[in-house]
């Protein structure tokens, strides 16, 4: 299977899962996330509208910004996720048809897995990051013990249950990656306030990160 695009350097591994919003609100909390040193945005597909929303932030934020779907579940929506301009691809199973195509549009996976076998059929499909979701329940320990028999390059990444709280018991755990949902954003809470919690989430990454 042809890999898909390695996962970027990013500023911080961190990924703004904005689940539930809305075009006309879009950019904004997209350039707010940005400005407090997110790169990575994705808008799950269950949102409202969603590729709209995701063609406007692509266009609005910088190229080196990291601007994707969530919840992909089928090809077509890699089809219509490469047409808005998305760049990153995030799903909470691994599928081959959906990792197919994203490797032909030369996109940055992260397909969801929950035990070893899942996560080494993701790499064998070319994931450029593994999902592990959701996180809260598999833990830092769960994730640890998966984590020994991975190969060492492998990008690992925590979703589901997860804040800023939670960073340095998973660094412990290997993980270099995290997806923030609604610890950064539920609808309704304007772009300052989503800025906010992007903010302090930015620098909780540093804090502990940053200590190398």
């Amino acid at each position: 299977m042809t890999p898909t695009a390695p996962f970027p350097k990013l500023k911080r591994g961190l990924v703004a899962i904005l689940r539930g919003l809305t075009p006309p609100e879009a950019v904004a909390v997209a350039q707010s996330i940005h400005a407090a040193g997110i790169e990575a945005i994705e808008v799950p597909l269950n949102s409202p509208d969603p590729f709209t929303s995701i063609a406007s932030i692509a266009e609005a934020l910088p190229e080196t910004a990291l601007v994707g779907a969530g919840t992909v579940l089928a090809p077509a929506d890699v089809d219509a996720l490469a047409e808005a301009g998305g760049r990153l691809l995030v799903s909470p199973n691994i599928d081959a048809g959906v990792m197919k195509r994203a490797a032909h549009h030369g996109m940055v996976t992260m397909p969801g897995v929950f035990t070893p076998t899942e996560a080494f059929q993701a790499l064998a499909l070319g994931a450029s990051a593994l999902k592990f979701f959701p996180a809260s329940v598999l833990g830092p320990g769960g994730i640890a013990a998966m984590r020994a028999v991975l190969p060492k390059d492998a990008a690992v990444g925590a979703v589901g249950g997860v804040s800023e709280k939670d960073f340095a018991g998973y660094k412990a755990a290997g993980v270099t990656l995290f997806g923030l949902g609604s610890s950064l954003f539920k609808p309704g809470m304007t772009a300052a306030e989503v800025g906010d919690r992007a903010a302090a989430a930015a620098q909780a990454w540093d804090e502990v990160f940053a200590k190398g």
